[in-house]
């Protein structure tokens, strides 16, 4: 029987793969903490007894812009928060690349789009997007009062950067926030996300 050593490579890929399992529908949602645009500390733990939603952003991603230019996102924003939900907009791009902006930054982009998240989280060494295997921008994650994972993926069934398509998706977070709410299953649990690639 053959045997083998991984290389030093392979042997550090494996171990980020264990480290950072991706998300499971009806598992706890990972961990996490980080600082938000205020200096404060935030975690998923904190939460707990409310659902949270999980919005991965980058200001630069015609497919992040679609939603704010039209005011899709910041409208889903105010109908969370209008049901208790806690919406947590992450950016998780690097230093230097595309998306990356400091505090001021972030807080001068949800002024002047009129967002309305409960806080923007920043994430510049990617630990919360790895944690959730966050692809795009946007990728979308709903999280119940229990802490369980209950819906990872696109934010609808468009994914095109034209705002024209808008009024005909059919809007998977708000779907599964709606059968949350009722304590009902949620149809789609999980689609494909689409958007620009996360810049980690």
């Amino acid at each position: 029987m053959k045997s083998f050593v991984l290389s030093g490579v392979a042997a550090f890929a494996l171990s980020m793969t264990a480290a950072f399992a991706a998300p499971t529908i009806g598992e706890p949602a990972p961990a996490f903490s980080a600082i938000d645009t205020a200096g404060k500390t935030r975690s998923l733990a904190e939460f707990k007894g409310k659902t949270v939603v999980l919005e991965w952003t980058n200001d630069g991603c015609p497919y992040v812009k679609k939603h704010y230019g039209a005011g899709n996102m910041q409208k889903l924003q105010q109908e969370a928060a209008a049901g208790g939900v806690v919406w947590l907009s992450i950016i998780s791009s690097a230093p230097g690349k595309q998306g990356y902006v400091d505090a001021a930054g972030a807080n001068q982009l949800t002024s002047s789009r009129g967002a309305k998240p409960a806080a923007v989280l920043l994430d510049p060494k990617g630990d919360i997007g790895r944690a959730y295997d966050a692809q795009t921008t946007p990728h979308m994650f709903v999280i119940d009062k229990a802490g369980t994972l209950r819906y990872m993926g696109a934010i609808d069934d468009q994914p095109s950067t034209e705002a024209a398509t808008i009024p005909k998706a059919r809007n998977y977070v708000r779907e599964a926030l709606a059968a949350v709410a009722a304590g009902g299953k949620v149809a789609e649990t999980a689609t494909d996300p689409y958007g620009c690639s996360v810049k980690y």
